[in-house]
């Protein structure tokens, strides 16, 4: 089933114009190796694009699309692939159940963008560095400070170079060191934190982290260098396995501290039961707690290593979550008020500054959990699960 985030529907049937562009690319004496249909829906400043690629050439296990706008297009949110763009060079990814492509097969994935002037349709497409009508067209040459735009993303727990990572495999055991500090916001309950040498997504470390119930049973585990970034976006991405579904009270696994909102958290976690992100400086959420926005989150699997990432954006307050390298509709704010979604949360204007990473466990009421976090990743781009 394709998930689309629900602003997207919302935005498309307001949209003054829907062009269907189906982009068949081949050239007279090469073997093309792809076919992209392309199907636009836009509207004074924004669209929607539908891509369905199609494979002709070999079989293929995985695969990554590649191609350039024209003009002033910025992607915001996408579906079924994971879509990373730097400058106007655009890679889009399989997500895993959706990579293995053989001759004559096709998938299916979409995303909604902004733009200004004209809104031309793409004509460079590449699958896995090779243009679809065969050739090997040179490689871009991207800022030096952004991943290669053609490159696959990293295998499962890997570290771009451009990414401050952290595994916790040069970690001893027990109390937590190096970059990390056990510490207990606002107060102290029957909450611990350590380094566990039995348990790994990758290797054979983790962050544990055994959470209680109450209210003030607060522990976290704070990082100073893994934000210490330059530039406007930051990603995370890291892994988790927890043992207890969410709790219907409020509880927090992330936070950050936010110079711009007073020194106070920005916070992620779950309530009633779905993942949500909290604001500590006047509580907004999102999405919002009423059952159709609490339906448009998700839980978090309990007993299998999870993939999370999520991207907030300074400039403009712009934030996207991914579970298992796929965009939650709840857990996106894209600056256009969404009913049930975010329309709490852009009350007022919102320009975060993060400036460390706690991983934990913040209860304030029922609920008892144990987590181990690994892999853990920032950076100023997509790192991918």
């Amino acid at each position: 089933m394709r998930v689309r985030p629900v602003q997207s529907v919302v935005m498309a049937t307001v949209a003054s114009a829907c062009v269907l562009v189906g982009l068949h690319t081949a050239a007279a004496g090469a073997a093309p190796v792809c076919r992209v249909d392309y199907t636009l829906n836009q509207w004074s400043t924004g669209f929607t694009a539908e891509v369905r690629l199609t494979n002709t050439g070999p079989a293929v296990t995985t695969w990554t699309l590649g191609w350039s706008f024209a003009g002033d297009q910025h992607i915001s949110s996408g579906w079924n692939a994971r879509i990373s763009q730097s400058g106007r060079v655009v890679t889009a990814a399989d997500v895993g159940w959706n990579g293995a492509l053989a001759t004559g097969a096709s998938a299916s994935f979409g995303f909604q963008a902004t733009y200004s002037g004209t809104n031309a349709t793409p004509t460079d497409f590449t699958l896995n560095g090779v243009s679809c009508n065969g050739d090997t067209p040179p490689s871009p040459s991207p800022p030096p400070s952004s991943p290669p735009p053609s490159t696959p993303p990293p295998p499962s727990g890997a570290c771009p170079v451009w990414a401050v990572c952290d595994g916790f495999e040069d970690q001893a055991g027990g109390a937590p060191g190096g970059r990390w500090a056990v510490t207990f916001p606002d107060c102290q309950g029957a909450g611990t934190a350590t380094v566990d040498k039995t348990t790994g997504h990758s290797g054979a470390a983790s962050l544990r982290v055994d959470g209680a119930a109450g209210y003030c049973n607060h522990v976290f585990v704070r990082g100073t260098g893994i934000l210490g970034l330059t530039g406007d976006q930051v990603y995370v991405r890291y892994w988790v396995r927890h043992t207890t579904a969410l709790p219907a009270a409020h509880i927090t696994t992330v936070a950050m501290r936010d110079a711009n909102d007073g020194g106070r958290d920005l916070r992620f976690g779950g309530q009633n039961g779905a993942l949500q992100w909290n604001r500590a400086s006047d509580d907004a959420t999102l999405p919002e707690q009423s059952p159709a926005g609490v339906a448009l989150s998700r839980p978090l699997p309990v007993n299998t290593w999870t993939c999370v990432e999520f991207k907030v954006d300074g400039a403009d307050g712009t934030m996207e979550t991914w579970l298992d390298g796929v965009s939650v509709p709840g857990l996106l704010q894209d600056g256009v008020p969404t009913h049930d979604i975010d329309s709490q949360w852009l009350n007022r204007t919102y320009r975060p500054d993060l400036t460390d990473l706690k991983l934990g466990w913040e209860s304030y009421g029922e609920g008892a959990d144990t987590l181990w976090y690994d892999d853990v990743a920032a950076g100023n781009f997509r790192i991918g699960c």
